[in-house]
């Protein structure tokens, strides 16, 4: 459980910290200036907003925010992104390319199953919906009709 709720408070943080390595990385590994443009325009962005979706999908099921602790699948997918992400900002001439691979395809898994278990927990369950079905009318109608005594 650490664990899990160690994560769940990483992942806004990660949104600012992740990029920040992208720019060190290229700084320590002393990349070219195609790096740098690289890192500026794509890598910067797309994991600020990706990690800012990721961090959205996951904190938004009712379990994580009841816990507040991500799920085992979550620590998992997540923490494989970030690993790679961070491999990539070493910029590494021969695992470059692979890493980057890796990692867009890791994000795009993780993603879908951040979106799954979303659209999972938040489905209603068969006896919700047989408790909180509305009523059916009866398929037979009986009328009752007053007579009145004319005397009275």
């Amino acid at each position: 459980m650490p664990l899990r709720r160690g994560f769940f408070f990483w992942l806004l943080p990660s949104a600012v910290i992740l990029p920040l390595w992208l720019i060190i990385g290229w700084i320590v590994s002393d990349a070219g200036g195609w790096a740098l443009a690289w890192v500026l325009v794509v890598a910067i962005p797309s994991v600020l907003i990706g990690q800012l979706a990721l961090t959205l999908l996951i904190r938004s099921r009712g379990t994580v925010r009841h816990t507040r602790a991500v799920s085992w699948w979550d620590v998992g997918g997540v923490g494989l992104w970030h690993v790679l992400t961070i491999a990539v900002g070493f910029f590494s001439e021969a695992w470059f390319w692979p890493l980057l691979f890796a990692a867009t395809v890791v994000f795009l898994g993780v993603f879908w199953l951040s979106l799954r278990q979303l659209f999972q927990e938040t489905r209603p369950s068969v006896i919700l919906r047989r408790y909180t079905a509305p009523a059916r009318t009866p398929e037979s109608v009986v009328v009752v009709e007053e007579k009145r005594d004319p005397l009275v």
